[in-house]
């Protein structure tokens, strides 16, 4: 594969929290220009093999994806997995028992969120959730803006479901270990999703690569719609210091929501080595 290509390897369908279908997402990337494209729904992987014939429909390369949910130093961290095998029983198996205390957890929200006013928080959430199994903070957030609780999901997401905020429930997901083994044992490349993001100090951020990195991860997320400019240089650093390759995602769920569209970020730093790199043979291409 070529050192630059458009490559969009984040970014999620209704099979998660996502609006579009795979199918629609493959349509949109490709008339983006994306060249490579990766669909990586959040601990559910049930939308690939539409996804591969979506991306072979339009003549775009394809890699197979998935966003997994882990409890890091007290904090969710997401690790995105890259080429693996669609079909290993030892991934499905994984994200089974992660997805297993979304109901609960759904429920315990909804609970807080009647009680500062807001009902029927669970039965609304649910109109905008694909997948009941995956029900998130993200389906709430669009319920509380259908309803007129906040203009946007951004305002959600400051006086709602975060910590110290009316309906923050906690999960415990899997271990940071579990995650990349999952994806390597399936032969493919794990990938620490947007570091920018998290709350972590450099202690914590230091700890979190070191054993990301021991466990047999490969790569990080650099240019990515949740980053800022000067975050590229810092995690193009980063990369390089642990040696670990690079990613690129615009992390798109929705043309209504999302501040980065499928395609639209630059190229990842020339001082990195792109994750394709490392995924040559894993790559579905168009005629597969």
């Amino acid at each position: 594969m070529p050192t630059y290509l458009n490559a969009d390897l984040h970014c999620h369908s209704v099979v998660s929290d996502g609006t579009l279908t795979p199918e629609a997402l493959a349509v949109r990337a490709r008339g983006k220009g994306v060249d490579l494209w990766a669909l990586t729904d959040h601990d559910e992987i049930g939308g690939l093999h539409r996804a591969r014939a979506a991306a072979q429909a339009q003549g775009m390369a394809f890699l197979t994806g998935v966003e997994i949910s882990v409890t890091f130093a007290s904090e969710t961290v997401h690790i995105v997995g890259l080429g693996f095998d669609a079909d290993d029983p030892r991934m499905a198996d994984g994200l089974n028992a992660t997805r297993g205390g979304r109901g609960n957890r759904a429920m315990e929200m909804a609970e807080q969120l009647a009680q500062v006013g807001i009902a029927n928080a669970y039965e609304g959430a649910l109109k905008y959730v694909g997948n009941p199994a995956l029900i998130s903070r993200t389906h709430f957030a669009r319920f509380l803006v259908e309803t007129g609780v906040c203009k946007d999901t951004s305002e959600v997401f400051r006086k709602y479901l975060i910590e110290g905020k009316p309906g923050f429930v906690p999960h415990r997901w899997a271990t940071l270990g579990d995650a990349v083994r999952w994806i390597t044992q399936g032969g493919g490349v794990a990938v620490i999703a947007h570091p920018a993001r998290y709350r972590l100090s450099a202690n914590e951020e230091f700890a979190l690569f070191s054993e990301f990195k021991e466990h047999g991860g490969q790569a990080v997320e650099v240019v990515t719609g949740s980053h800022s400019v000067p975050e590229y240089a810092t995690y193009a650093a980063m990369a390089q210091d642990f040696g670990l390759a690079a990613s690129r995602g615009s992390d798109f769920h929705s043309p209504d929501e999302s501040h980065t569209d499928l395609g639209d970020l630059p190229a990842l730093p020339s001082s990195v080595t792109p994750v394709w790199e490392l995924l040559a043979d894993r790559i579905i291409l168009p005629n597969a």
